[in-house]
């Protein structure tokens, strides 16, 4: 399953909570009169971790005690237990949070720790092997990618970059992409509708997807790949009737309504488009460097599978960002920070962080794991090899503290979709999207406020 897919209920249960703006959501991440704590801790400690399964197996927690002599206990990741957590002053020692999304969210509600002290003195986590896309986790108050750091990712990928099918593009007589030039967003397009393949009404080739891995990171990316920006400079308002907004939205309803591959009018069975991408049934497939972890043990899919750049607006600047960036942070009131640290160092930098570098699950956050990364097989070395000269076009996107992905993403689903099915105008779903967000923008800065 896609570690990023889907609104899980605890998440749509915040909704109500926070995004609706309601007294208790605005207290409940008033976190301006938590006191600090100064816990010492070590060896023979034990921290609570609020993660999801996969983030930490049983057997990582056994090696965890083994490896530094601390005890986790894990809790499942549920963001209504958490703000209750939060609120009553007893929160886990540390969270999982994707960067992206969350991490300017949290950190403006002022309940994260300010980890910039441990990394001034940490010699498993030095700043200066740090990976650039861990400056999602960075805050300064007013801007995410600046300030301190609040957390890090335990592995990333380019996430608007795209896999292809060099068979499905054989067939088709369509030209392969190159491994370092660009598409623009505009030739995808063409490529995906010259490769759909249609029986009986029936879709039996996807020509593409390009849903990111939310709604709102989707926009905000394309937005800033046709070099505007979704958001106002504050970070309280959105316009997506700007021409670089309305030139984005344009695209992505253009494509839903051609129906060349899965979208909100055309949801994929299987919820995701990984396993159709598997069965050979999907041409192009809007998944970073992760997905290599999926296709590489399948060697024949492997042999067709290339990955390519993140397209380019015609005209406009090379924007190839991170929509996940998962990770950890420390709230400010955790009551074991100093064993949290020690674990913290641990998962990004050792042991685990070097398994997961390994897998091809994801490019490793430390620059200096980046050699663990697979390249045992011509296709693993093909893909590294656009995958680090990608690296060059990072940058980071900056989202709004003052909503969640999730409640961006329901106003999104419920409005656009009548310009994907031709009801409706580009341009009339782009005032629509703009007023609905903005008051949604405007109760979370109250809640901060």
């Amino acid at each position: 399953m896609h570690p990023h897919v889907g609104a899980s209920m605890d998440r749509r249960r915040f909704l109500a909570l926070s995004a609706g703006g309601t007294a208790a959501g605005a207290a409940a991440l008033n976190g301006c009169a938590l006191p600090v704590s100064t816990g010492v801790s070590g060896s023979g400690e034990s921290i609570t971790m609020m993660v999801k399964a996969d983030d930490l197996s049983p057997e990582l927690v056994q090696q965890a005690h083994d490896d530094t002599g601390i005890r986790i206990k894990r809790v499942d990741y549920d963001i209504t237990k958490l703000i209750a957590m939060l609120t009553s002053g007893n929160p886990p020692d540390l969270v999982r949070s994707v960067g992206a999304v969350d991490a300017a969210y949290f950190a403006a509600r002022d309940v994260m720790q300010d980890l910039d002290g441990y990394f001034a003195k940490s010699t498993v986590l030095r700043t200066d092997d740090l990976d650039p896309v861990n400056d999602l986790w960075r805050y300064d108050g007013r801007t995410q990618g600046k300030g301190p750091r609040y957390g890090m990712a335990k592995d990333f990928s380019q996430d608007s970059m795209y896999w292809y099918n060099t068979a499905a593009f054989d067939k088709a007589g369509v030209a392969l992409p190159s491994p370092t030039e660009p598409l623009t967003y505009e030739e995808w397009l063409e490529n995906a509708k010259a490769i759909v393949q249609r029986k009986n009404g029936q879709t039996t080739v996807a020509g593409g997807t390009y849903n990111g891995l939310t709604k709102a990171t989707l926009m905000a990316t394309l937005t800033a790949s046709a070099g505007g920006s979704l958001f106002s400079d504050d970070f309280s308002r959105v316009d997506f009737t700007t021409p670089e907004a309305r030139k984005a939205l344009a695209w992505y309803v253009e494509l839903c309504r051609l129906k060349v591959g899965a979208s909100l009018i055309m949801p994929d069975p299987n919820g995701w488009d990984g396993p159709t991408y598997q069965a050979g049934r999907l041409a192009m497939c809007n998944s970073g460097y992760w997905m290599g972890g999926m296709i590489t043990p399948d060697k024949k899919l492997a042999e067709v599978s290339r990955l390519a750049p993140t397209p380019v607006f015609a005209g406009g600047p090379r924007i190839s960002a991170c929509q996940g960036g998962t990770g950890l942070w420390m709230p400010r009131k955790a009551g074991n920070k100093d064993a949290a640290w020690r674990i913290f160092e641990w998962y990004f930098g050792e042991a685990p962080a070097k398994a997961r570098a390994s897998g091809g699950w994801g490019i490793p956050t430390l620059k200096s794991l980046r050699s663990l990364m697979p390249a045992q097989t011509t296709e693993q070395k093909q893909v590294l090899k656009v995958q680090e000269n990608e690296l060059k076009h990072y940058s980071v996107v900056s989202f709004s503290p003052y909503t969640t992905a999730d409640s961006f993403d329901a106003l999104f689903n419920q409005i656009a979709p009548a310009a994907m099915k031709g009801e409706t105008s580009v341009d009339a779903v782009a005032r629509r999207l703009t007023t609905a967000v903005n008051e949604q923008l405007k109760r979370g800065k109250e809640q901060v406020g």
